[in-house]
């Protein structure tokens, strides 16, 4: 059967077909959401080993320009100026009100800014940051590289076979290494909860590449939805649905990725707004929700305080396979997002009892050292 016309494929589109991949389209791509072993099976394989994912979709993106640094803060909260280099941090590109118009990785790559952008918006967030560069900056759109995933407790030991100096590496770190011949740029890094590391690959390369990596003992391909249910787990948000434009930084409980230079001079779009969040509090944030039956809660769900009235809604849900039950996260007004404040879930016309819980909801295994 072949792709319709508007859906794109990554460098290993093929290599997925070949593993009987089940495609879907997804962010303008046909891409796997399980193979053989299934979503149950592939989320707790990453757990236990070392799950492979194709992530080849994000955007990845090259800042050149001697003025690079200061052209970037000027479209996100985080302090760029202070990232050693091979140092990673998490930032969000944000609109004039403080919303989040796409949440995204920088690295300081020694010579240039290197970008990891969601996929479903990088036309746009390319277009956005061009946009903005003032002459001298360039953005380099790495449109036929690929991006692997390596995650889970089996994936140092991967790493150090095939790519020696790769293993120490700490959490949110990048380096320029060859792996097999193939030069790579591998950061300690992923969105899984677990230690691992993010692959970037020239296109061609890729496909030899992720063969060599699933002929280790400790490697398995997996899908979208293994990876969606170990976010989840990991209190990780996915843009369009826990964040978006209408959603601030401090109302989704990713303040800690504004540092304090930030936070007192300003100078990126919506930062009055975000500002004032941080100083006064925000009106909604985002929680862990924990339902009190089996029964999960999907995103759209209102949330109920304790008296029956609307407080919030839940913006991702599901069954936690290592967590052993449903969990969710979502946004309510800030009364009501201590730990343990009661609420209720309006799943099919029923009213459930569900509590606001801690995140993660399972521990991060990242790798600092």
């Amino acid at each position: 059967m072949r792709n319709p016309p508007s859906q794109k494929t990554t460098p290993l589109h093929a290599l997925q077909v070949e593993l009987r991949g089940k495609m879907v389209p997804f962010a303008g791509y046909e891409m796997a959401v399980n193979f053989p072993l299934g979503v149950l099976g592939e989320h707790n394989y990453t757990r236990a080993a070392a799950g492979l994912f194709d992530v080849s979709h994000m955007g990845q993106f090259r800042l050149h320009g001697a003025d690079r640094v200061k052209a970037l803060e000027s479209l996100l909260p985080a302090d760029i100026a202070t990232l050693a280099p091979g140092a990673m941090r998490y930032s969000q590109l944000t609109n004039d009100q403080g919303g989040i118009i796409d949440d995204l990785i920088v690295t300081n790559a020694g010579d240039c800014l290197f970008l990891v952008v969601n996929g479903t918006n990088k036309d746009g967030d390319l277009a956005h940051i061009q946009a903005a560069m003032p002459a001298g900056v360039s953005v380099e759109h790495r449109s036929e590289d690929a991006l692997l995933a390596l995650q889970g407790p089996g994936a140092a030991t991967v790493m150090a076979r095939l790519a020696p100096g790769a293993e120490r590496l700490l959490f949110m770190t990048a380096m320029a290494i060859n792996i097999d011949g193939v030069d790579c740029y591998v950061s300690r890094s992923g969105y899984t909860g677990e230690d691992g590391f993010e692959i970037s690959v020239s296109g061609p390369q890729a496909e030899a590449l992720a063969r060599l990596l699933l002929a280790q003992a400790e490697v398995e391909a997996i899908g979208l939805g293994a990876r969606d249910s170990l976010r989840l787990e990991a209190g990780l948000c996915l843009h369009g649905h826990d964040i978006d434009t209408t959603t601030t930084p401090v109302e989704a409980g990713l303040s800690w990725s504004i540092q304090k230079r930030r936070r007192e001079e300003g100078g990126f779009p919506g930062a009055a707004v975000i500002q004032t969040q941080l100083r006064d509090g925000p009106a909604r944030k985002r929680v862990g929700i924990l339902p009190e039956g089996r029964a999960p809660a999907r995103k759209g769900t209102s949330v109920l305080d304790a008296d029956g009235a609307a407080i919030g809604a839940i913006t991702s849900g599901g069954f936690g396979p290592s967590f052993g039950g449903p969990l969710a996260m979502g946004y309510v007004a800030a009364p009501h997002a201590k730990i343990d404040s009661p609420l209720g879930l309006v799943v099919r016309t029923k009213t459930l009892p569900a509590h606001v819980a801690r995140m993660p909801f399972v521990p991060a295994r990242y790798h600092r050292g």
